[in-house]
């Protein structure tokens, strides 16, 4: 009996099967009151007209009026209920179809067939439920297109680095290499680019999913970025760029020290790796919208409209000949900023005409975030 009246199908039924069922008996005890009230001033109107009917017959016209009226109402409590049912069934139907057929895509997802779909119903309750299970099911459907390539990319990472090491363990074992400190060197390379590959992966992975610990204490983010700035001025000398630091009032934010010189580092070290020498790198801190904002802008080889919507891809890097990186550096530091509440944000104004990188943190840390 409880999983009957658990049904929706059946709930619907019997609601309309009891707004007949009211409607009768407040009928019926209307007629009751009321009828023969009615009945009894119709004949005393009318008893004029009826001198010559006795008494009995009186009585038997009352009682088949109110015959006739109860036959009346049984027919249309019967007629009424069929309607209810038929109206029930209907609605039940345009309800449930759509909802079984969330069901059976929910389902479906479950078992990893990502690129199901539900219909979209005429009704614009039932359609909003409907769109949010397709978009769901989109969402996980591009996650799932992204851990394949995640995995594809991870492989191809690896096998120049395995394949290189492997051919020089072949050639010493088969003593076509000698165990000289070039090709050590070259050994001790290949598995340093594993080692930091596997370091990137693992950085990634804590970033993406809000595993860091991060340890927020208030700084001036403009002097971080001139620490980072002045960390990296060396590099920036050997290669011949120029680098300029835009000093302001100080930038107050509350967020991890470590975490945001990393992002801050990669910005800057990305930026020089793709400026040639005799460019310039410069580093301006402002506040814009309730942001404390850095933005890293060169004059380097700079990106297309499609390079900037990739560039913070895993993997991605718009010249691989631009010096040695596994190409999720971007990717980290955006996560990290993300996970400190802020982001990163990319424009160029084409190829040839440099990059702008605009690190944004909120001057207060997000909850997650806690205080060393």
């Amino acid at each position: 009996m409880k999983r009957l009246f658990g049904s929706l199908r059946a709930r619907l039924l019997l609601s309309h099967l009891a707004v007949v069922v009211i409607g009768v008996v407040i009928l019926l005890l209307a007629g009751r009151q009321l009828g023969s009230v009615f009945v009894d001033d119709h004949l005393r109107s009318m008893a004029g007209m009826m001198r010559g009917m006795d008494m009995d017959a009186a009585a038997q016209l009352e009682e088949g009026v109110n015959s006739a009226f109860n036959r009346a109402l049984l027919w249309a409590a019967l007629i009424s209920g069929g309607v209810a049912t038929a109206a029930a069934t209907y609605a039940s139907y345009r309800v449930l179809r759509p909802l079984d057929q969330v069901r059976r895509v929910a389902r479906r997802l479950a078992t990893g067939s990502y690129h199901e779909r539900v219909p979209i119903p005429e009704e614009e309750e039932l359609a909003a439920v409907a769109s949010d299970v397709n978009a769901l099911a989109q969402a996980l459907e591009e996650t799932e297109q992204r851990r394949l390539q995640l995995i594809s990319e991870v492989a191809h990472e690896l096998r120049t680095p395995v394949a290189t090491l492997k051919g020089y363990l072949e050639g010493l074992l088969d003593g076509v290499f000698e165990p000289d400190p070039e090709t050590l060197a070259a050994g001790i390379r290949e598995t340093a680019r594993l080692e930091r590959l596997a370091g990137d992966l693992s950085a990634l992975s804590r970033a993406e999913e809000g595993r860091e610990d991060l340890r927020a204490e208030p700084l001036d983010l403009g002097q971080l970025a001139t620490e980072v700035a002045r960390r990296l001025g060396p590099q920036f000398d050997d290669k011949g760029v120029a680098l300029d630091v835009e000093t302001g009032p100080p930038l107050p934010v509350v967020t991890d020290r470590d975490r945001t010189a990393q992002v801050l580092t990669n910005l800057v070290g990305n930026a020089l790796a793709y400026t040639p020498a005799g460019g310039r790198v410069s580093i301006r801190p402002f506040l814009d919208a309730g942001m404390t904002n850095i933005e890293v802008s060169d004059t380097g080889k700079g990106l297309t409209v499609e390079q900037t919507s990739l560039v913070f891809d895993r993997f991605y890097r718009v010249d691989r000949s631009a010096g040695p990186g596994t190409g999720i550096g971007l990717t980290i530091a955006r996560s990290l900023a993300r996970l400190q509440g802020g982001d990163i944000t990319v424009s160029s104004a084409g190829p040839g005409h440099g990059s702008n990188f605009v690190l944004s943190l909120p001057t207060h840390p997000p909850s997650r975030t806690t205080n060393s």
